[in-house]
């Protein structure tokens, strides 16, 4: 699609599971409403029950009031007001301002795209994100991942003082006189990262053969001497932008294969880090990641339906979503200054384990700025 916009934008939806649409508003309304941009004027539409709190706290050049604009979308339609949605609202809008098309998000709801293209609005969908801006953090807002990330590492750090405090008792750990499981471990730091003003959710706790799927929550016992990945992405619930990092561990002692494994992806995300800068391709940080594992004679396979080695990308974008724009991938294009991006190369072997380690940076000039910080310590005795 052109990059040249139409005069009409609009969204709909919630602000926690439309990330534009918080951009837009910087206001959180748990319910789906209607907002956007006509000739450069941003507005929303939300019903009493938000109006006076939308209205106090937003930038936006306009708030509506959603009852007092359905009654003028009925009149001016000629339709029943039981038969106005945010759909005619969208049509009144577009012929108050003499428009035939609008731009939507490609998540827009299917129903209300059909009632656009039925009145024949030319519809065309925008990019991911919506606002190509967001993919470029203010001060302001590298500040707010900052404080995510240190949620994070709060989190990450109270597992690990668990770990610490825990004894190795046979083939469990134990922490308290109980044996610590995924479960008990992930309520610890999910705990830790509320307390900071961070909502914690689908925390990976994650030992030995478990955490050698990327994405498993993890389950049941952990035990000594296996490697426990725990990635924690919490949102602030005061701003919206998320802390995402990573870090392994091991309670007993580790063998030569797993501190092989560790040394590994350490030197891998180091040589990921040396590579960042503006200009440089993602392409080009994601393979200097996988060069050094190829060095080391860690390769990626795969063994039926299942994958060995560096199975998934260096990094990706992080802000107001866990995963966004840009990509640090094979195909990744050119990094630019003020994006914030993370790097987290990792390795999954069953039998022996697995090893991620993720840290967030801000691109700059001359390479990038770290929004996080945690210790590097794995090994616990």
């Amino acid at each position: 699609m052109s990059r040249q916009s139409p005069n009409a934008r609009f969204l709909y939806a919630n602000t926690a599971e439309c990330a534009d649409l918080y951009y837009l508003c910087g206001v959180q309304v748990p319910d789906a409403f209607l907002a956007g941009v006509i000739r450069g004027a941003s507005f929303v539409v939300v019903n009493r029950l938000e109006y006076g709190r939308v209205a106090a706290q937003t930038s936006m050049d306009h708030v509506y009031l959603l009852e007092a604009e359905l009654q003028k979308a009925s009149a001016a339609l000629k339709l029943p007001l039981m038969e106005t949605g945010p759909a005619e609202l969208m049509l009144y809008y577009l012929q108050k301002a003499r428009l035939r098309s609008v731009e939507l998000p490609r998540n827009f709801p299917a129903a209300l795209y059909a009632r656009l293209v039925a009145a024949g609005i030319k519809v065309v969908f925008g990019g991911a994100p919506f606002f190509s801006e967001r993919e470029y953090k203010s001060e302001v807002e590298a500040k707010a991942i900052r404080r995510g990330n240190a949620a994070s590492a709060a989190g990450i750090r109270a597992a690990e003082q668990v770990l610490r405090a825990s004894d190795i008792v046979g083939n469990s750990i134990k922490y308290k006189g109980r044996t610590l499981t995924s479960e008990a471990l992930r309520a610890i730091v999910d705990r830790t990262c509320l307390e900071r003003g961070a909502l914690a959710q689908n925390t990976i706790v994650a030992g030995g053969n478990q955490a050698c799927d990327p994405h498993e929550g993890g389950h049941g016992p952990l035990r000594p001497n296996q490697l426990i990945i725990v990635d924690c992405f919490p949102r602030m619930q005061a701003t919206g932008y998320h802390g995402d990092m990573t870090r392994t561990f091991l309670k007993g002692r580790a063998n030569e294969a797993q501190r092989g494994l560790v040394a590994a992806v350490q030197a891998a995300q180091w040589a990921a880090l040396s590579k960042v800068k503006h200009g440089v391709s993602g392409a080009l940080v994601h393979a200097a990641a996988e060069a050094v594992f190829q060095k080391r004679g860690y390769y990626t396979q795969r063994k039926g339906d299942n994958f060995t080695g560096f199975i998934h990308s260096t990094g990706h974008g992080l802000g107001l979503e866990v995963h966004e724009s840009p990509r640090v991938s094979s195909a990744a294009p050119a990094l630019q200054k003020g994006q914030v991006i993370t790097i987290e190369p990792g390795l999954y072997y069953p039998g022996i384990g697995a090893c991620r380690i993720e840290d967030v940076v801000q691109v700059t000039r001359k390479g990038y700025d770290s929004l996080s910080s945690m210790h590097y310590r794995w090994e616990i005795r």
